[in-house]
């Protein structure tokens, strides 16, 4: 599966099947929760959320490809992904694309 964030792939035709996308929602143990509320008093990198969040990216673009290839796609093209907050110390990171198929 090939996945990339233009709208092309060189040296590639295909058709366009439709939308894709890959969701996660996650949270962090609450004992990470609290040391992080106490780094952003001395400010740092607060390394538990980013791992978290790149768990979620990661994640979300894993059932995005599953996703594409359960409609027969080559590819995922155009891809972007958003986060949000759902609840307090919880995010949803979603990543979206549109899946093809290659053509002679």
């Amino acid at each position: 599966m090939i996945l990339v964030n233009t709208d092309y792939i060189p040296g590639k035709k295909f058709e366009i099947i439709g939308l894709v996308r890959g969701t996660m929602v996650q949270s962090v143990h609450i004992g990470k929760d609290i040391l992080n509320s106490f780094k952003t008093i001395v400010g740092g990198e607060l390394t538990s959320y980013t791992e978290m969040m790149n768990e979620s990216r990661a994640t979300a673009t894993r059932r995005m490809a599953e996703d594409a290839a359960s409609m027969g796609a080559d590819a995922v093209i155009n891809i972007r992904y958003a986060s949000s907050q759902i609840v307090q110390n919880a995010s949803e990171v979603m990543a979206y694309g549109t899946a093809v198929k290659f053509v002679e």
